[in-house]
């Protein structure tokens, strides 16, 4: 038999499907992969569909519906005073990953080296990979998972195409400051290299925070293609809408991509985004208090229960160090155990390494109702103390 795509062929299944997986077969609570348990807003889903109902379901654009892109442009004219050219500069996509790959895809060529941090999101190695690009790895650490001139000086070279940068980070829940934007910022200029900055979670941000667009600092708008994910902004995760700015040079090669990978996304969602985006900054306040309450709900109890609790900035997830428990086993055999044991998946952060992991953090999803996490909590209480 001719042999496969080795790139693709050779892929473990993600732990986030294995997780998954073992949650259904134990019958367990998944606070593993990352998505709510709730329906999500009404009147945006209401929104998609009387689209269906009475719009157009025939092929939208191929760079969106104008619509969209106007909104876009608009909400981030609103939120972080970026001006786009909604028809030069923004493109939508089906979901985040598919933006992500048109990115890449985009600027990647056989040779170059393209730095991603650790813990890096499972979809990016394989697609720089296919592209003939060489992931260039650098690590980051708890507690605070931040970055430094060293790391950087030791991880751009001449060779250095691009960065893939996740902010705010998941799984580490961090919200990165404007301190460190800046210095990698130095390096992409100092270097000639694109950013790929991959923001779903931008608008998921707590205790004040603001989240800073890469494509914001100086000297930055014309070398950053920003990626963004209404599935993630509304908690719709099942919609895969996803957005890709980018000046004009930028965005005409992921739109060359992108016609060949998906084409377009489904014109009744794009309406109900567009709709979604205009809505007043209330309800993105609101919705950051919400899942802030339960983070905080499930921070609270976790550390009742002796758990080392790693605070989160942002996005849906807390994460738990295990290394002061002296528990005697890696991050993943913990999960391994708790999902089979107590009847509640998560996700081993290590998972999200390559090269010398973090073994000892655990990632938890907190977007989940009250009754969920209460449950998950009672299951959880001798995890630490029986092993």
């Amino acid at each position: 038999m001719t042999s496969m795509n080795k790139v693709f062929a050779d892929l473990p299944v993600t732990i986030f499907e294995a997780m998954s997986q073992a949650a259904r077969d134990n019958n367990a609570i998944n606070l593993g992969q990352g998505f709510p348990d709730d329906p999500g807003p009404e009147d945006i889903r209401r929104a998609a569909a009387d689209a269906v109902l009475n719009g157009y379901n025939q092929y939208p654009s191929m760079m969106g519906l104008p619509e969209l892109r106007q909104a876009i442009a608009a909400h981030y004219a609103r939120w972080h005073k970026l001006d786009l050219d909604p028809m030069s500069e923004v493109m939508v996509t089906s979901g985040g990953t598919e933006a992500l790959t048109s990115a890449i895809l985009a600027v990647v060529e056989p040779g170059d080296e393209v730095i991603c941090f650790q813990p890096v999101y499972d979809s990016y190695l394989p697609i720089i990979r296919q592209a003939g690009g060489i992931p260039k790895l650098v690590r980051l650490e708890p507690p605070h998972w931040r970055l430094s001139e060293e790391m950087l000086r030791s991880a751009f070279t001449p060779k250095t195409k691009a960065v893939l940068f996740n902010d705010p980070l998941n799984p580490a829940a961090v919200v990165y400051p404007r301190e460190d934007l800046e210095l990698l910022a130095r390096f992409c200029q100092e270097f000639d290299a694109v950013a790929i900055c991959d923001e779903v979670w931008e608008h998921v941000v707590f205790d004040g925070r603001e989240h800073t667009p890469l494509i914001t600092i100086p000297g930055m708008r014309d070398r950053t293609i920003k990626v963004g994910s209404a599935g993630k902004i509304f908690s719709l995760t099942g919609w895969k809408v996803g957005f890709v700015c980018a000046a004009p040079p930028l965005l005409r090669v992921a739109a060359k991509v992108h016609q060949f990978l998906t084409f377009t996304t489904a014109p009744n969602l794009q309406v109900a985004v567009a709709y979604g985006l205009g809505k007043s900054d209330d309800y993105f306040l609101s919705m950051r208090a919400e899942l802030a309450r339960s983070r905080d709900r499930l921070a609270a109890g976790l550390e009742r229960l002796g758990f080392p609790v790693l605070k989160a900035q942002g996005t849906y997830f807390l994460t738990v160090d295990l290394s002061p428990l002296g528990l005697n086993e890696t991050d993943e055999a913990f999960c391994w155990r708790i999902v089979k044991d107590y009847k509640v998946a998560a996700i081993p952060v290590s998972a999200f390494y390559e090269q010398n992991p973090v073994t000892s953090v655990v990632r938890f999803c907190f977007a989940k109702k009250d009754a969920t996490i209460d449950t998950a909590l009672e299951r959880l209480s001798d995890a630490i103390h029986r092993r």
